[in-house]
């Protein structure tokens, strides 16, 4: 099956990977036009998209230095790309030594669309479903849990609680009924399939002399940064179907394992040189 990019994720994946300037600068227009079409994204969806992020405040219209419009981060978006990094670009061994987060909450019936909100967002952040209206997840994401749910106005709804698993059935088996891992493991091979060879083309092969954009062979800026948003663009999602839980609770051969290595290849050899295309 083919990935699917849609503008808006791919300018949040943008900004991600390029966009938050120092000074807090905004991106001019006119570059985010140049290097979404470089992704197959045209003009008019480039401008429907951001205007999108404005209403949701994720984006504030602004000048640049020499006067051109463009958009820079708000605060919210901002900690929402610093949040989305310790999950991004993990590299520690996960481990429960924290123990578990539990999110147990309950809406009035006249809220009830908050209710939903409250399952999605849980979802999104990775929680697994251990009882009606009690959602579990590894207890290192109860701070970026917590800024979501202040942020979207949802903490009045919601206690957390810290504990570990103590029975009756072993973690392993609860993890499973927990969680689908069976389709959080179709993800990860989607990725891979993907992307697993964008990183053979790019990794050089010792001694093996060639040309650009062979494989073995590093390409031009343009191609890598192409090859690193798509990559980013997929694997940032990732992080937050899958809870990232270790490897004695998952099933033999869990592809998330190798996911996550291609990623990070793939982020050491094309993110400085995709910037060089940016900075053009």
């Amino acid at each position: 099956m083919a990935e699917q990019h849609t503008p808006r994720s791919l300018i949040v994946s943008l900004y991600g990977a390029y966009g938050r300037l120092p000074d807090g600068a905004p991106m001019p227009v006119a570059e985010l036009i140049r290097l979404l079409a470089v992704l197959g994204v045209d003009a008019p969806s480039v401008r429907s998209s951001v205007s999108r992020l404005k209403r949701r405040g994720l984006l504030l219209p602004g000048r640049t230095a020499d006067g051109a419009a463009g958009y820079a981060l708000s605060d919210d978006a901002r900690m929402l790309l610093e949040d989305g990094d310790r999950r991004i670009y993990a590299r520690a061994e996960p481990d429960l030594s924290d123990g578990w987060v539990l999110a147990v909450f309950s809406v009035p019936e006249a809220e009830r669309y908050k209710r939903h909100l409250l399952r999605s967002r849980l979802a999104r952040l990775g929680f697994g479903t251990a009882a009606p209206g009690v959602w579990i997840a590894p207890a290192r994401l109860y701070e970026e849990t917590r800024h979501t749910l202040e942020r979207l106005d949802l903490a009045a709804y919601v206690d957390l609680f810290r504990g570990d698993h103590l029975g009756f059935a072993p973690t392993a088996e609860a993890v499973a009924r927990w969680w689908d891992l069976p389709s959080i493991a179709k993800l990860h091979e989607q990725f891979l399939d993907a992307h697993e060879p964008v990183l053979r083309t790019w990794s050089t092969t010792p001694g093996t002399p060639g040309t650009p954009g062979t494989p073995g062979t590093p390409g031009t800026p343009e191609e890598a940064y192409r090859a690193y948003l798509l990559a980013l663009d997929s694997w940032r999602r990732l992080p937050y179907a899958d809870p990232v839980l270790p490897l004695a609770l998952l099933p033999e051969n869990w592809p998330g394992t190798r996911s996550a290595e291609v990623f990070l290849a793939l982020h050491e050899r094309l993110h400085a040189l995709g910037g060089e295309f940016v900075r053009v």
